[in-house]
C-alpha cells in the first residue's frame, strides 16, 4: 500500500490549504456577522459569492464529482483529502468550493440519470453555483429510515405528475437561491416494495408547495445553508419530463446517490475533528486549574491521545472506502461506506464532547463552532440512514458469509 498523495493531489491541497488561510478562516468572522445582521435569515451572506469566485480562480471547483473530470471532479481517493480539509470550516470551505450537500447529491443524481434536458436546465447552473437545490424524501408521518414507508403520492395524469405529501427536514429549501427539489414518492403502491417509489424535479416556486416552517437541530436553524424545511405538497403539478430515470426506479437513485454523500460526510467530518483537537490543544496549553496547565491534566492528555488515536483509525477507513469506491464501485464498497457511516459520526462526537469538556463554558457557547459541530455531527448519525438500520445490513452482510 502506498499512502502517498499523488502530485496532483499535493498540488490541490497546497493551493487548498493557501485558500483556507487566506480567505476562509478570515472570512469566519466576518460571516458569524453577516448572519446576524441579515434580514433573511435563510440567505447566505455576500461573503459567500466572494469566497466562490476566488475558489474558482483557483481551480478548487466541483472537485466531489468522481468520474466526471470534465466538470471539475476527482476521483474519490484525490478527492478525500480535499474534503477533509474543507471539513475545517464546514459552514463556508464546502459551498465556497460548491462541494456542499444537499447540492453535491443532487448533481450526482442529475449527472447519472437526468435527461439532457434536465442537465441543461437545472444541472449546469447547480455546476456554475447559480441556483441551489434540496432533496426532500424525509417524512413525518412514517420511520423514513425504511424509505419504502414513504406516503407521498406521485399520481401520473395524462402529461403530468400530481404529487401530494408533506416532508420535513428537507436540508437548503428555504434558501431563496434553492430553486429545484428533487421529490421521492410513490407513484405504485401496489408493485414490489423497492420498485414502488419514483422521483420528480419540482420547482420551488410550483403552485401548491407550501414551506410551512424550519425545523432546528438542538435548537440550532441552520441558517447559514439553508436551514431545514418542512414542506407540503397539495396537488402539486408538474410535467411527466421531470421523472428522474423512470417510474419505480425512485429506490435505486436514492441508494446510488447516498453512497457518495456518506463518505463526503465522514470526509468533511475528520476534517472537523482535527480542528477541535488543535483547538483544544492551544487551549489546554493556556488555561491552567488547581495550579498546573490543563494540558498537565491525565485526563486531559488521555483525551488527547485518544483523539488522535481516533482520527487516525477513521482516516485510513474512509481512504479504503474511497479506494473501493474507485475501483469497484459503491456496490463492491457497500460495506466499507456503511461501516465509515457508523464509526465516524460516533466517533467524532466523542471527540467533540471531549473538546467542549476541555474548553468550560466557552465550549457550549457561541463564541466557538464547537457546540454547532456537535450538534451538527450527532445530526448525522440520523441523515442518510440511522445507525441501526447501516448495523442491520452490516451485520446481514457479514452473517451471510457464514450461512
Amino acid at each position: 500500500m502506498d499512502f502517498a498523495h499523488d502530485a496532483e493531489t499535493e498540488e490541490l491541497r497546497r493551493r487548498l490549504l493557501e485558500f483556507m488561510d487566506e480567505h476562509v478562516h478570515p472570512a469566519e468572522e466576518v460571516f458569524r456577522a453577516k448572519l446576524a445582521e441579515r434580514e433573511d435569515r435563510w440567505s447566505a451572506p455576500p461573503i459567500v459569492k466572494e469566497l466562490q469566485a476566488e475558489a474558482r480562480r483557483r481551480g478548487l471547483w466541483n472537485l466531489f464529482l468522481a468520474g466526471h473530470p470534465e466538470h471539475g471532479g476527482l476521483p474519490n481517493l484525490r478527492y478525500a483529502p480535499l474534503a477533509e480539509i474543507t471539513g475545517r470550516s464546514p459552514a463556508l470551505a464546502p459551498v465556497a468550493l460548491n462541494c456542499a450537500a444537499p447540492d453535491t447529491g443532487n448533481m450526482e443524481v442529475l449527472t447519472m440519470f437526468g435527461t439532457p434536458e434536465q442537465r441543461r436546465r437545472w444541472l449546469e447552473p447547480l455546476l456554475d453555483g447559480r441556483i441551489r437545490s434540496a432533496f426532500a424524501m424525509t417524512e413525518p408521518d412514517v420511520a423514513s429510515s425504511d424509505a419504502t414507508n414513504i406516503t407521498t403520492r406521485i399520481v401520473r395524469e395524462g402529461d403530468e405528475y400530481v404529487i401530494d405529501g408533506r416532508k420535513w427536514f428537507i436540508t437548503g429549501a428555504l434558501d431563496p437561491a434553492c430553486e429545484i427539489l428533487i421529490v421521492m414518492g410513490k407513484t405504485d403502491p401496489e408493485a414490489d416494495r423497492h420498485r414502488q417509489q419514483s422521483m420528480v424535479l419540482v420547482p420551488r416556486d410550483t403552485p401548491g408547495l407550501t414551506i410551512e416552517r424550519g425545523m432546528t437541530v438542538f435548537g440550532y436553524d441552520d441558517g447559514d445553508h439553508g436551514g431545514h424545511a418542512e414542506i407540503r405538497f397539495e396537488n402539486v403539478r408538474v410535467p411527466v419530463e421531470n421523472l428522474v430515470g423512470g417510474e419505480g426506479e425512485g429506490f435505486a437513485i436514492a441508494q446510488a446517490r447516498l453512497g457518495p454523500g456518506r463518505i463526503h460526510h465522514c470526509m468533511r467530518s475528520i476534517g472537523m475533528a482535527e480542528r477541535a483537537l488543535e483547538l483544544t490543544c492551544r487551549r489546554v496549553l493556556e488555561r491552567e486549574a488547581f495550579g498546573r496547565p490543563l494540558a498537565a491534566q491525565g485526563v486531559v492528555r488521555e483525551w488527547i491521545a485518544e483523539a488522535r488515536v481516533r482520527i487516525e483509525q477513521l482516516r485510513l477507513l474512509v481512504l479504503k472506502t474511497a479506494y473501493l469506491m474507485d475501483t469497484v464501485g459503491n456496490k463492491g464498497a457497500h460495506t466499507e461506506i456503511q461501516a465509515i457511516k457508523i464509526a465516524t459520526p460516533r466517533t467524532v462526537e466523542w471527540i467533540l464532547d471531549k473538546c467542549v469538556q476541555a474548553h468550560g463554558a466557552a465550549g457550549l457557547s457561541q463564541d466557538l463552532p464547537l457546540a454547532a459541530w456537535q450538534a451538527g455531527v450527532r445530526s448525522l448519525r440520523l441523515a442518510d440512514g440511522p445507525d441501526e438500520v447501516h448495523l442491520r445490513s452490516l451485520a446481514r452482510a457479514e452473517l451471510r458469509k457464514y450461512a
